[in-house]
């Protein structure tokens, strides 16, 4: 695990005290599209899968935005993308 997910994982975990957290990093996926953008290889591009009492309510919207909130410091230091899969325990429930 990279020090970023380390750092994700904290900050997620935090603020919304997830019951599924899973951090996938992507970014030798997008290592080119890095490249041209001006940032470092590597800890760019992220997904995340999170499922969590906190976001009940919230609207898909919101709860993106929640977590981009949380990870704001990381996307100055050079995070740039993140797939987010966001759920609630009752609607993972089968």
């Amino acid at each position: 695990m990279s020090k970023r997910d380390d750092r994700m994982r904290d900050l997620l975990v935090a603020a919304f005290k997830p019951v599924r957290l899973e951090i996938l990093d992507e970014s030798r996926k997008h290592a080119s599209h890095a490249a041209r953008s001006g940032l470092e290889a590597g800890e760019t591009h992220y997904r995340v899968l999170m499922v969590s009492p906190a976001l009940a309510g919230l609207s898909r919207v919101a709860r993106s935005r929640a977590v981009h909130e949380a990870l704001a410091a990381e996307f100055t230091t050079g995070l740039h993308a993140l797939s987010l899969i966001l759920r609630t325990p009752e609607e993972v429930q089968d």
